[in-house]
């Protein structure tokens, strides 16, 4: 593919040139760490025999050095292992992740906030790029629904170990005895299609209205009928935008978005299988969490999906959420399931 790159006729068609290069940099992506690896592995043997043939003070700095070279690949090796997962189809685009608070009401928008704080932090910490789409804050606090747009390199495949309902166990602020409530959010992350996937809607089965922005952004945004709201009326998708002061941005962004999620609608359908990207999230209530957050009486948090916990509640709720995510991918992966089955035989 690099040789292609240098032939006299590659620019002459800029856009498919520039597809060459992305698919270039995603295989070098994952192939070079490998290849960097497996010199770590040599020179690790390389060191091995330098204990084996050394004595005294010498053979135990060689050892010493052998120790936490092989303590620092075990980490990397992790690493590694989780990205040899995501091999669906869109598992490298970009995420178009939802918040959607549920049973608990005033309770529940405080909820979705906390969630909204939680992956953006989570995202930031992955080096992942956040774009929020739309937020729309409840009555008394918190939001009642907020669409984000996450970009970076596999950033559906590891987002989509977030969906399903979340629950949180706490004392209520908002509840003057000091009461414990519990409160129920769905996430649900759809892949952002890109232009390699051609999706048509007819402009007859679009209702777009436009309308002025809320919330955050200055008196650019909220001074001007801005915001555009998509609603797909054979399927009833409804897709909100407002995020930019310019009306035409708004609107292609959310067409983008509604673009997306008829093709998750259309893939589900192919496969009839609606439980596992829609009908996972359930009822937004009792029975359906796919994590809990306890907060009082006392402090976990427990994926119930994997098993996976945790004490360690506000570290999880600034973002560190990847003990999550790489059960979810180790559990969902055929080989990793076949070892386990192996490992209980």
């Amino acid at each position: 593919m690099e040789a292609e790159m240098g032939a006299p006729t590659f620019w002459d068609n800029t856009e498919r040139a520039q597809r060459h290069i992305a698919k270039l940099n995603g295989l070098k992506k994952a192939v070079l760490p490998v290849v960097a690896f497996q010199k770590k592995v040599d020179d690790v043997g390389v060191m091995l025999e330098l204990v084996e043939g050394a004595e005294g003070a010498e053979k135990e700095m060689y050892a010493g050095e052998l120790e936490t070279q092989v303590e620092n690949m075990v980490a990397e090796l992790d690493q590694l292992e989780i990205a040899s997962f995501l091999t669906g189809q869109f598992d490298k685009n970009n995420a178009i992740f939802s918040i959607q608070s549920g049973a608990g009401g005033t309770e529940s928008n405080d909820w979705a906030d906390m969630l909204f704080r939680m992956y953006t932090r989570w995202a930031e910490r992955r080096g992942f790029q956040v774009e929020v789409q739309d937020v729309q804050p409840g009555d008394q606090a918190g939001i009642t629904k907020a669409t984000l747009l996450i970009k970076g390199e596999n950033a559906y495949g590891y987002a989509k170990a977030e969906r399903g309902v979340h629950r949180l166990v706490r004392i209520s602020p908002f509840d003057a005895n000091k009461r414990r409530h519990t409160s129920f959010c769905a996430v649900d992350v759809i892949a952002e299609v890109n232009d390699e996937i051609e999706i048509e809607i007819p402009e007859n089965e679009i209702r777009v209205d436009v309308y002025r922005s809320s919330g955050k952004g200055g008196q650019g945004v909220n001074t001007t009928d801005s915001a555009v709201r998509l609603t797909h009326m054979p399927s009833g998708i409804v897709v909100v935008c407002q995020n930019e002061r310019s009306q035409i941005k708004n609107r292609a962004a959310a067409l983008n978005v509604l673009k997306a999620r008829l093709y998750e609608k259309k893939q589900d359908e192919q496969r009839a299988e609606m439980d596992k990207f829609y009908g996972e999230k359930g009822e937004i209530g009792w029975g359906s969490q796919i994590r809990s957050y306890v907060l009082q009486p006392y402090q976990m948090v427990k994926d119930l999906r994997t098993g996976v916990s945790t004490s360690d509640t506000q570290g999880v709720l600034d973002g560190d959420l990847d003990r999550f995510v790489n059960a979810w991918l180790r559990a969902g992966c055929p080989r990793h399931r076949n070892k386990e089955i192996q490992m209980e035989e």
